[in-house]
């Protein structure tokens, strides 16, 4: 049995010690924000947090992870309160999505080691393959997030913790439709 700790809460896996850390969250702890891309830690999709570090689950065993602390997106703020979920958001970053829970990860532990990076460092620790090719607006939301770490920026895009975004949605005042062509 490999023993670890996922999202502050111990777990006790009962599989293959061989088995990658993706699928002991995706499969048994049915943490399904890590995704699977290539299997072979080229994207980027999988990146979790394990001890401080970002890391591509698909590359790490369960095994090698014995009394380790691992953080998956489900955990990073479930409110979308941490600075790069807002930041995120406010810069329209995801266009498909499906990597966009490995790039916030990798983005999370840069700004913890380094809360004001240039694009030099965003490009050397995020490496992490984007299929759409959103990498300007990535950075640009790497610098936004921060900013609102630093506390010399706000935004204004994602709803404040704790709203429902449906709530949000409808707080805003609905369009006018548009004018009618007149005829002529």
């Amino acid at each position: 049995m490999t023993r670890f700790t996922v999202n502050n809460q111990p777990v006790q896996y009962r599989m293959d010690p061989q088995t990658p850390l993706l699928w002991a969250l995706r499969d048994a702890s049915n943490l399904t924000g890590t995704k699977y891309g290539c299997g072979r830690g080229d994207c980027g999709a999988c990146t979790v947090i394990v001890d401080g570090e970002a890391v591509r689950s698909c590359t790490v065993t369960i095994a090698q992870l014995e009394g380790s602390f691992v953080t998956t997106i489900e955990a990073l703020s479930r409110d979308r309160s941490h600075a790069v979920q807002q930041a995120w958001a406010a810069e329209n970053v995801p266009q498909c999505g499906y990597c966009q829970s490995g790039m916030i990860m990798a983005a999370a532990v840069l700004l913890d080691k380094n809360p004001n990076p240039t694009d030099a460092d965003i490009d050397a620790a995020i490496t992490n393959i984007c299929p759409c090719g959103t990498y300007p607006r990535i950075r640009r939301a790497i610098r936004h997030a921060a900013g609102i770490a630093s506390g010399s920026e706000r935004i204004a895009a994602a709803p404040p913790p704790g709203i429902d975004p449906e709530d949000a949605a409808r707080a805003v005042p609905a369009l006018s439709p548009p004018p009618r062509a007149r005829k002529r």
